[in-house]
């Protein structure tokens, strides 16, 4: 149901466990369905274009019926967002400040987390545009290695408090005090629930400047609140993980369920991908079987109240369009 019910996917995972195969192979089974199915690569390390056998860009490229695919690059992401404050300060500051705000800007450009903050309001965006307007039936997230996915999908809900803690303190000056009475079900007093809907606000006697201050912090706010009510909606939002049956991959998903438990984030299942065939003779593969097995024992026992979709090990690497096509074969037989 993953692929016929959901308009958002996450595939995560460790790197180098096949994350970007299963995302193109499970866009491109979504869209031999008849869903109109959007890819989206976030790891900086993009390989979609590998993947499909063909070109890949920072713009939506159709690839076939159904099938869109994109890859954001997020220094270039963070690069356009900083452009876009420094404009949006530059109106609302006396020219004689302009040096001061690059220097700033570009000091924050390097800063933790901003990467993940610029990358953000893109896929925020896409996701708004994407699932209103230009119509996905299904927007599917190859992801980038575990840390930096689970630091994403923990923004929205941070990003959120920030913009209320600036209106908050704002506030102190009077001047956007009358937008704190809309902010929340309590008339401003509830400051501890920054999910709460900004609902519309009075900027009657603010200056020019406030004003536009207000409604930017306003607008960002509602659609961070949209992102993580569509994240944590589990009848429009799923995440898989991907892993093999090894050690690292095994403890490393461990820790990503639990947190994505704690976050409140729908987790769909896990695909087990590169399990050693039963028809692989020799040794070698037999040793390799019996040391395979137990972490196979480890996944069972510890995701047992997950749905497990077990992908075989293929003798030459999937590639372009018949290799992924191949591929959704097996993933169809596994349950997806």
């Amino acid at each position: 149901m993953l692929l016929t019910d959901k308009n958002v996917l996450l595939v995560g995972g460790k790197g180098g466990v096949g994350k970007t195969t299963m995302s193109a192979t499970l866009a491109l089974l979504a869209a031999s369905r008849g869903r109109k199915t959007l890819v989206i690569s976030t790891d900086p390390a993009h390989s979609l274009a590998d993947a499909f056998g063909q070109p890949v860009g920072d713009q939506e490229v159709k690839l076939r019926e159904n099938l869109w695919a994109l890859e954001i690059d997020p220094d270039r992401e963070v690069k356009a967002h900083i452009d876009r404050v420094a404009a949006e300060m530059k109106k609302l500051t006396r020219p004689e400040m302009y040096h001061e705000i690059e220097r700033q800007l570009r000091l924050t450009q390097q800063s933790p987390g901003a990467q993940e903050a610029a990358l953000l309001e893109r896929i925020a965006s896409i996701l708004d545009s994407g699932l209103n307007e230009q119509g996905y039936d299904l927007i599917i997230f190859d992801t980038a290695p575990t840390g930096h996915t689970l630091r994403l999908l923990s923004l929205p809900e941070a990003m959120a408090a920030w913009t209320q803690g600036l209106l908050k303190h704002d506030s102190r000056s009077q001047k956007l005090a009358g937008v704190l009475d809309h902010l929340t079900p309590k008339q401003g007093r509830d400051i501890a629930n920054p999910m709460a809907d900004p609902k519309e606000h009075e900027t009657d006697g603010m200056s020019k400047r406030n004003q536009a201050i207000t409604e930017r912090l306003l607008t960002r706010q509602r659609l961070f609140q949209r992102t993580r009510r569509l994240f944590t909606d589990s009848k429009r939002c799923a995440m898989l993980f991907v892993l093999t049956p090894e050690k690292l991959p095994v403890l490393e998903t461990g820790r990503a369920v639990e947190t994505l438990k704690g976050e409140g984030l729908p987790l769909a299942g896990l695909i087990v991908n590169r399990v050693l065939p039963d028809d692989a003779d020799g040794e070698f593969l037999a040793k390799r079987r019996e040391h395979e097995k137990q972490y196979l024992r480890q996944i069972d026992q510890r995701f047992a109240n997950l749905k497990r979709y077990f992908v075989p090990l293929q003798a030459m690497d999937i590639e372009g369009m018949e290799g992924l096509e191949r591929m959704s074969s097996l993933l169809e037989s596994a349950g997806l």
